[in-house]
């Protein structure tokens, strides 16, 4: 496929103050931020993006380099700013911060790996799981979607309603196009920035959840090693999801850092 940068994808801002992004994860898309964009609008200028392919951005061009959706998202905010990424949204942000430095503030991502696979030693997704998904979107979109999102919440205590929470957000937007979550599962397929995170020179925090089934605890110490110079924050009842299990907590650490 011819590599396309995707134009005036979706933002919609809320609050004042510092530029605050937010970037969602696979199969999501920006609504899945609600339940804390409130409380992070009275600190910030909200900056909620639906990244290409997903959402309110689902009819533009999908590209497959993962370069050409960070530029689309730092040409749509247009300014310096905070950068917040979700999971997948993570590896958007980290790229924002490499290429982009003057433009990324501070970084935070959120259960989020710069090499989601395993491979050696490195701790990871097996390959094979990711590989089952790609196959069976081919026969059944929806399962599959619903499936990873129960991934997602699988290992917290309140799991059933954060699925529940995952899937109503889905639904707030129009559901992602089926290239999107191609491209986006081979981003997470074949995307690897661990030898990059050194040279990250903003302030950078990373969060996780203890419980998380995608981006084991056992990550967050490969992680400090590759990025001595970022914060790591480990939340001892949270799975892949923490902003929605556990939002108190979640915005304390996010706040506290991003003043």
């Amino acid at each position: 496929m011819q590599n396309v940068i995707p134009e005036q994808i979706y933002c919609e801002v809320m609050g004042s103050g510092p530029a605050l992004v937010l970037i969602h994860g696979w199969g999501l898309n920006g609504a899945v931020w609600q339940q804390i964009v409130p409380q992070l609008a009275q600190h910030f200028e909200v900056h909620i993006v639906d990244l290409p392919g997903f959402g309110h951005s689902h009819q533009l061009p999908i590209s497959e380099c993962l370069s050409d959706w960070t530029d689309a998202v730092v040409a749509r905010i247009g300014k310096p700013a905070i950068y917040l990424g979700w999971s997948l949204g993570g590896l958007v942000a980290t790229q924002a911060a490499l290429r982009y430095p003057q433009q990324v503030i501070k970084l935070v991502t959120v259960a989020s790996s710069p090499k989601f696979v395993e491979c050696n030693s490195w701790n990871g997704i097996k390959p094979e799981v990711l590989a089952l998904f790609q196959e069976q979107l081919n026969d059944d979109f929806a399962k599959t979607l619903a499936r990873f999102l129960a991934i997602q919440a699988m290992g917290s205590e309140s799991a059933k309603a954060d699925i529940k929470a995952l899937n109503q957000m889905l639904a707030l937007r129009p559901m992602p196009s089926s290239q999107a979550l191609k491209v986006g599962l081979t981003l997470l397929e074949t995307v690897d920035l661990r030898q990059q995170l050194k040279s990250i020179n903003v302030p950078f925090l990373r969060i996780y959840g203890r419980l998380d089934s995608l981006v084991g605890h056992r990550m967050v110490k490969q992680i400090d090693n590759l990025a001595p110079q970022s914060q790591s924050v480990v939340l001892a009842k949270s799975s892949h999801a923490p902003f929605i299990s556990h939002p108190q907590q979640f915005l304390l650490s996010v706040v506290d850092f991003a003043r």
